[in-house]
Formats: structure tokens, C-alpha cells, sequence
């Protein structure tokens, strides 16, 4: 039997409910989705209730904490034309690939080295995916580094998380519980040490820019061609553009010549929220 171009039902996508969707992980799949232009809807959960909704769908949890307790978190996709639920944003883009080939802008993995490396040199406080073995191992790889280089400096986004009013209590205070601090004004950070972590993120993202150079005939990794790889680090700049002061958002886009102001710009296409 010949593999559909196009799923005949709609999917259910789960992401984490705020006033602006700003969770990088649920952004690259959300990307995925609307770059194979699949038909879906979307399911914001308030994050207090992620891991129930995670239990009651039947969904391990991916990713454990350092301390071996279960990370739940979204995003979750769920497909009725093939029964299947996907629970990690790596993982939905290569089922989107292989079960839709054909849809939308065509293949999410194109061929392409990937060679960037970030290694923080401290304990982060979330876990991050671990690379995958297999056809899309370069990709995976690439994951991994790239969601340690911007985890690194959450510490410039967290405060000014868009939370939803009607759980913005019960969410900040799971974030205190997670980092282990006294409050959630405990994240605050302001003065000579967020200049500090604005210098450090300037300068991971010359190191991760120099890939953007390689090719310049457009905005993504492979000039006019966006892969996954463009989707991995655009989930990352929709969160910094949703939590960012709004002048600290603009440096960010004007850094390094402008690379990822225009790559943001160019994942516009994929960017609707359904």
C-alpha cells in the first residue's frame, strides 16, 4: 500500500498553554507540522496539568530529571489515521517525514553536515533529550547541542514567561519547585549579571551563526531550502521573541548581520498556530 501524501483525519497536537505560545519543543513541532502542512488542531494544556494529561493519554514520559524522577512535558502528537502518539518533538518530526513524505514542503532532513558543539559547563535544570542512533543521527546530534546552548541561558527568558492567568499561580510555583528556590522573583535577572548572559548568548549564537554562512542565498541552513534543522533552533527564537524585552528581542534579530532575524522571518511561513 502506497504511503498517504496526506493524512485523511485530523491530528491533535498538545502544547503548553500560555498567553503566547513560547515552549521551544512544542514550537519545532509545531513548525514541522505546518512545513508538511498537515491537517491538526491544537490542545493547550495549563503546565500544572501536563503530566496528568500525559498519564491519562497513555504517554511515557521521554526524558527523566538528574535525580532519575520522570520529566513530563509536551509536546504529544496523536495521528487516528494510524493510531499512533508521539511524545517528543525529535521523534514527531521523523515520524512526519516518514509517514508523509510527500506533504507540505517536502523533506525535513535533507542531507546537510551539522557541525556545531555546545557543551555548558554547568548542571543544567532540565533535562534535555538525548541524540538518537539512526537514519537522522547528524540531526539528532544537532538537537541536543543546540537545545543545551539555549537552556544555558533560559536564566534571560524565564521570568517573562507569558503564563495563562488561570494557572499562572500554580505554574510559577511548579517552576520554584523544579529550580529549587525560595520564589519565583528568585528569577529574576536584572543588572550586571543579565548583561553578562546577553554577552554569552551574543556570543554562542556567532558560534552557531557561522552555519547560517555557509550558505547565503537565503535564510535558512541550505540557502532558499528549510530542513529541521532551521525548525530546531526557530523554537528557540520564537521563545526568546515571546519572553524577551522587547529591545533585548530586537538586538537578538540584528546580531551577527541580522542571521537570525531573517531566519525567524523565513520560518514565518510555517509559524500558524492552528
Amino acid at each position: 500500500m502506497a504511503t498517504p501524501s496526506r493524512p485523511s483525519k485530523a491530528m491533535s497536537f498538545y502544547d503548553i498553554a500560555m498567553l503566547k505560545p513560547s515552549s521551544p519543543n512544542p514550537w519545532k513541532s509545531r513548525l514541522a507540522l505546518n512545513f508538511k502542512n498537515v491537517d491538526y488542531s491544537s490542545t493547550m494544556v495549563p503546565l500544572p496539568d501536563v503530566a496528568r494529561v500525559r498519564r491519562d493519554l497513555g504517554v511515557d514520559p521521554c526524558r527523566k530529571f538528574a535525580d532519575g524522577s520522570d520529566f513530563y512535558t509536551l509536546p504529544i502528537l496523536i495521528d487516528p489515521n494510524t493510531d499512533s502518539k508521539i511524545g517528543d518533538s525529535f521523534d514527531i518530526a521523523e515520524y512526519l517525514q516518514s509517514q508523509y513524505p510527500d506533504a507540505g514542503a517536502g523533506e525535513l532532513f535533507p542531507p546537510q553536515p551539522l557541525d556545531y558543539v555546545f557543551k555548558p559547563d554547568y548542571p543544567l535544570l532540565v533535562p534535555l533529550s538525548e541524540p538518537k542512533q539512526g537514519e537522522h543521527d547528524e540531526y539528532s546530534r544537532f538537537n541536543m547541542y543546540v537545545d543545551a546552548a539555549f537552556t544555558a541561558h533560559t536564566g534571560l527568558m524565564a521570568y517573562y514567561l507569558p503564563f495563562d492567568p488561570a494557572s499562572e499561580a500554580a505554574s510559577k510555583a511548579e517552576f520554584v519547585r523544579r529550580a529549587g528556590v525560595k520564589s519565583w522573583d528568585d528569577f529574576e535577572m536584572k543588572g550586571e549579571m543579565r548583561q553578562q548572559q546577553l554577552e554569552s548568548l551574543r556570543l554562542m549564537l556567532s558560534d552557531l551563526g557561522k552555519l547560517f554562512l555557509k550558505d547565503t542565498s537565503g535564510p535558512f541552513l541550505l540557502g532558499q531550502q528549510a530542513s529541521y534543522a532551521d525548525l530546531i533552533v526557530g523554537g528557540w527564537l520564537h521563545m526568546m521573541s515571546a519572553t524577551l524585552p522587547e529591545q533585548e528581542w530586537k538586538d537578538v534579530r540584528s546580531w551577527h548581520g541580522g542571521i537570525f532575524g531573517r531566519l525567524y522571518d523565513g520560518l514565518e511561513q510555517f509559524a500558524e498556530v492552528k
